[in-house]
């Protein structure tokens, strides 16, 4: 019996040391840290639906979070829908701690619950949406916080990279960091609002990215300019850093900011 506690111990200690590096440690916040990032996507069935989910966002949930500290909170929909349009959310924490205890201090927010009401409390014979999908990331430490853009008209680009295994990952994340992609998304003017690393959701592993254009003539002239950098064809002629060494598929979504989006 000792010797099962002990080795059941032992791969918990493990597993905790595996996950902390990614994770970060409880203490670690915004001074000398990186930012964690929930990325949202709700799928919704109709306009009903919609307007639940953006009223939810604009009446409770960013008002309750800037409360607490927390601001720029982004509310997309998506450019060119493929039906009811899809509605996602960037939420930034300064910390893990900040994560994981958000929920609590919600939950103890009398002002949230009744402004979210209708959303919060909606039945199962007429949802507020039909699903979450929920990710968690953390700021590549090239862009350890996100820079929100100038509010005025303009698209996004949120845009996810598979891998096929921790190793390209990590090396993708090499080429962003330490050989200078991040310093030429903002020398061509992408106007990147993050960077991050996914260590909780679907599809991994993968990093995802968001930046931004006035529409999308410039989205193309943009990237045009960022194939042609010679910065980027020297990067990029490294053979370790080969797109098809490193990525197994690339997924672009273009969105607009909701009303009540703070970016």
């Amino acid at each position: 019996m000792q010797r099962r506690s002990f080795v059941k111990t032992s791969l918990l200690a493990t597993a905790a040391t595996a996950v902390s590096p990614k994770l970060g440690s409880a203490a670690e916040k915004l001074k000398g840290g990186r930012e964690f990032y929930e990325l949202r996507a709700y799928t919704l069935k109709t306009e009903q639906q919609q307007k639940l989910v953006e009223g939810y966002f604009k009446d409770a949930f960013i008002p309750a979070l800037n409360r607490l500290g927390f601001k720029a909170i982004g509310v997309f929909a998506e450019l060119k829908p493929a039906g009811q349009t899809k509605i996602y959310a960037l939420i930034p924490y300064n910390s893990w701690d900040d994560f994981i205890n958000v929920q609590d201090k919600l939950a103890a927010d009398a002002a949230y619950l009744e402004a979210g009401a209708a959303y919060l409390n909606a039945p199962a014979t007429d949802p507020a949406y039909e699903r979450i999908e929920s990710s968690l990331l953390k700021a590549f430490a090239h862009m350890p916080k996100m820079q929100a853009p100038a509010q005025k008209p303009r698209i996004f680009e949120l845009r996810r990279y598979e891998h096929a295994s921790e190793s390209a990952g990590q090396k993708k994340l090499e080429m962003f960091n330490d050989a200078g992609e991040v310093d030429i998304f903002k020398r061509l003017g992408f106007d990147p609002v993050f960077f991050g690393e996914t260590v909780i959701g679907d599809l991994r592993p993968n990093l995802t990215y968001m930046v931004t254009f006035d529409d999308m003539a410039a989205h193309d002239s943009h990237w045009k300019a960022f194939g042609s950098d010679p910065e980027w064809k020297k990067i990029s002629a490294i053979p370790d850093y080969a797109d098809a060494k490193l990525v197994s598929r690339i997924t672009p979504t273009f969105l607009v900011p909701c009303d009540c989006s703070q970016i």
